[in-house]
């Protein structure tokens, strides 16, 4: 099932945003801004045909995910452990707000419920073994 579209956030007087709180010139941040996040809807779409079952994490997510632990060289459990200690992590990923717990299960990044690897291969096949 595709992915439900982010509600906006409200403004929330006992929460302040992430970039209330982090340094708008890291290096994280210059990327979230270059990013366009739209393509990842876009090309992985297909991924997920059906309309049913439980939705799908959503792409700038996963992306960010991938991308810092390939930049990072973490394992699937570091990369969202670290997620949750990391504004700058969080920012790129599409967090309005401090989140304090895993954005999802490790074993998320690895193998999808159609059994395809996601993966950040330019290859463009998206399997096992790619």
């Amino acid at each position: 099932m595709k992915h439900r579209p982010r509600p906006l956030e409200q403004v929330d007087l006992l929460r302040p945003r992430l970039v209330d709180l982090i340094d708008l010139r890291h290096e994280l941040v210059k990327l979230a801004a270059l990013i366009d996040w739209e393509v990842f809807d876009r090309e992985w779409a297909g991924f997920f045909p059906s309309g049913k079952g439980r939705p799908a994490t959503e792409p700038r997510l996963v992306a960010g995910l991938l991308y810092l632990q390939h930049a990072y060289r973490l394992s699937d459990e570091a990369v969202v452990a670290r997620w949750v200690e990391n504004p700058y992590y969080q920012h790129l990923t599409g967090e309005v707000f401090f989140q304090h717990k895993l954005p999802i299960d490790p074993s998320s990044l690895t193998v999808s419920s159609v059994g395809r690897v996601v993966c950040a291969r330019p290859c463009g096949k998206h399997r096992l073994g790619c």
